[in-house]
Formats: structure tokens, sequence, C-alpha cells
């Protein structure tokens, strides 16, 4: 059994891994590697399909809550999006953290007033 890391491990890691493989490992070995040598418009495709899949669990769920068979699936998406998000990031030269303050600054405003602040 793998010890259970914290959130923040988990994303810190990650960036370390994308980052690293971002420009150094081979294409053919990695499948981040194989992203960023496709493109920015391969990586978005990614973002895309991955939204969409994470769409349809969530409708596939509702009304279904105690169903865990779909509660996995939408899981499982929903990771799958984050993790292609971290890497369109990765790719513009930017970070989960500056997601994380963006959503800090965020926090105590509400939806209204955050929405208006950006038009």
């Amino acid at each position: 059994m793998t010890e259970s890391i914290s959130n923040d491990s988990v994303l810190e890691q990650l960036d370390r891994v994308l980052e690293a493989r971002k420009g150094t490992a081979d294409p053919e070995s990695s499948y981040v590697a194989s992203l960023h040598a496709k493109g920015l418009n391969k990586i978005l495709e990614k973002v895309g399909e991955e939204a969409t899949e994470t769409i349809l669990a969530a409708k596939d769920l509702e009304g279904e809550a105690a169903d865990n068979a779909l509660r996995n699936e939408l899981v499982g998406e929903t990771a799958d999006l984050w993790f292609h998000s971290l890497v369109m990031l990765s790719h513009l030269n930017l970070s989960y953290r500056e997601v994380l303050e963006e959503l800090e600054r965020r926090f105590d405003l509400s939806g209204h007033e955050e929405k208006a602040s950006r038009q």
C-alpha cells in the first residue's frame, strides 16, 4: 500500500514531472512529451475531449448518486481533465500555482461580484 500524500504534494510532484518531460523526455516514450511535441492545438483538443467526457459522465451520474461505478467514472474523467489542463498550462509556461492564487483571490467574492469584475 502506498503512503497517502497531500493534494498540494500531488500537484507539486505533477508540476515537476510535467516540466521535466516538457523539455527533455522522448516523445516516443513519454505521453506528456508527445503532447508537447504535437503542439498547443493537440493539447487543446485533449482538454476539449476530456471536458466533454467529464460533462457526459456528470450527466450519467445525475440522479444516480448511489452508483459507485458512475461516481468513479466522473472522478476519473475529472482527473483526466485536470491533468490535460495542467499540461496546457505547462505548455504555455504557466503553473497550477497561478490558478490556485486566482481561486484564493476570488474566495471572499460572491460569484456575481467576481464575474462583474472581469467586465
